[in-house]
């Protein structure tokens, strides 16, 4: 199958940056409670989210775009979890869960970032 590449690549360019901006505002905590401390934190938890359910609907584009074909091509990331996290998020926002939301940052966050570079270099 056939897709517009370019057009991938914008998107996983624009997955990146969300990464980019997720990582840092992650920086702001130490532990998961530093999020809920103060109005800042609050903040930061919500864009972190707000950028959290934009990469799980991008990436739902790129597998739409690809007929599911190249995330497929990258196994060491849970794809499925990622885009659940976006529906999660999106459907069931005031039951989420700042622990969680500061795991995905921890341990998830910099491994598919790894990924989405390496895809953009093989796309180029």
């Amino acid at each position: 199958m056939s897709y517009d590449k370019s057009l991938v690549i914008e998107i996983l360019q624009q997955i990146n940056d969300s990464i980019s901006l997720v990582k840092k505002r992650c920086s702001y905590a130490k532990i998961a409670d530093d999020f809920l401390q103060n109005d800042e934190g609050l903040i930061k938890l919500d864009s972190i989210c707000m950028r959290l359910i934009a990469i799980g609907e991008a990436l739902k584009n790129i597998d739409k775009i690809t007929g599911r074909k190249l995330l497929a091509q990258y196994p060491e990331i849970d794809w499925k979890s990622i885009k659940g996290i976006r529906d999660l998020l999106s459907h069931h926002y005031f039951d989420m869960d700042a622990e969680v939301i500061f795991g995905i940052c921890k341990e998830h966050v910099e491994p598919l970032q790894n990924t989405i570079s390496r895809m953009l270099d093989d796309l180029k």
